[in-house]
Order: structure tokens, then C-alpha cells, then sequence
């Protein structure tokens, strides 16, 4: 599985940030906005507040893997299942790939005063109940990188199927000034 740290920089030649700097010292980078995979845009700004579109775990451009969520006993063997452990690990990277929406429109990451609220999506098979570990990955990424400003509220919920198949999503609304 390719990890959150594989993910390329793109994010343009501006002077990096603390929080970016934070990023590069667990070695991550902020990739490019993921063009939209229909009617909307990426982020927008209302008040002093950013909402980002539901982020895919896109590394390099491309989804690593596809499937539903399973802790492997359950699930039907002609269908891509993906691990917790490993859907974890992409929910970290949803939430690099929604720090990015962020910064497209703020265009500095210190200017986020606080996450406000994440809403974390799983693909999950009927009888898999661990969505709140797997989104764990965005929560926990978020509170590295922002440190208190990263504590938020949150939900994790299990739903049938994702875009592309994706096997996680995740959306955030950081309050900034």
C-alpha cells in the first residue's frame, strides 16, 4: 500500500508554513487540488470558514486501492475488500488531500484557527462496525499537523459505496482568520 508520505508536493512555490512544515517532518506534502469528479468545487469559503468537498484518498492522482471496508472474515471473496489498518492510512491521506482544498482558497495553512468539524465516510461491508477507527487516521493527522487547532468535532459513518469505489472519504470545515 502506498502510504500518505508518497503523495507528491504540488502545491506551488509559495513560502511554506508551519503547518506544511509540520507535514514535511512526518514526510508529507500537500498534493494537488483533486480536480472534481462532478458538479462542484473543491472548497469554499463562507465567513471565516472553509468546507471542503468530501476528499478521496488520491495519491499521485490515482486511487490506490477500491472496496469495502472488512476486517476479513466477513465480505464476499468476488468482491476488493480493503483492511482497517490500511483504510486508516488512506483516511490520513483524505484529510492531507482536504488540507490542500483548504490552502486552494486561504492560500496560507496557518491562517486555520481550528478544525471545527470532520465527517469521515466508510465503504464498509453490512457487518463491519469499525468506521470511527478508520477515520481515526484523518483525526489523528489532523491533530499532528495542528496541533490543539486539530481537535474537532466528528462523525464516522458506514455507507454502502463510495465514488470510484473509493473505500474512504472525509470532509472538514477549519475555521480561519
Amino acid at each position: 500500500m502506498t502510504t500518505p508520505a508518497e503523495t507528491t508536493a504540488g502545491a506551488g512555490t509559495a513560502p511554506i508554513s508551519a503547518v506544511e512544515q509540520r507535514l514535511a517532518e512526518l514526510g508529507l506534502s500537500l498534493p494537488d487540488v483533486a480536480a472534481p469528479v462532478a458538479a462542484y468545487v473543491p472548497a469554499v469559503i463562507s465567513g471565516n470558514h472553509v468546507y471542503t468537498s468530501g476528499q478521496l484518498p488520491f495519491i499521485n492522482g490515482k486511487l490506490e486501492a477500491t472496496g469495502k471496508v472488512s476486517a476479513g472474515a466477513e465480505g464476499n471473496a468476488d468482491e476488493p475488500t480493503v483492511s482497517p489498518e490500511d483504510a486508516k492510512a488512506y483516511a490520513a491521506v483524505c484529510a492531507v488531500n482536504a488540507l490542500a482544498a483548504v490552502k486552494s482558497v486561504i492560500g496560507d495553512l496557518d491562517r486555520i484557527t481550528r478544525i471545527v468539524k470532520v465527517v469521515g465516510f466508510v465503504s464498509s461491508d453490512p457487518s463491519f462496525t469499525g468506521q470511527p477507527g478508520v477515520i481515526n487516521g484523518a483525526s489523528e493527522l489532523l491533530g499532528k499537523v495542528l496541533g490543539d487547532a486539530g481537535q474537532h468535532a466528528r462523525s464516522a459513518v458506514g455507507v454502502s459505496v463510495l465514488p470510484l469505489d473509493s473505500p474512504v472519504e472525509v470532509e472538514l470545515i477549519a475555521e480561519f482568520s
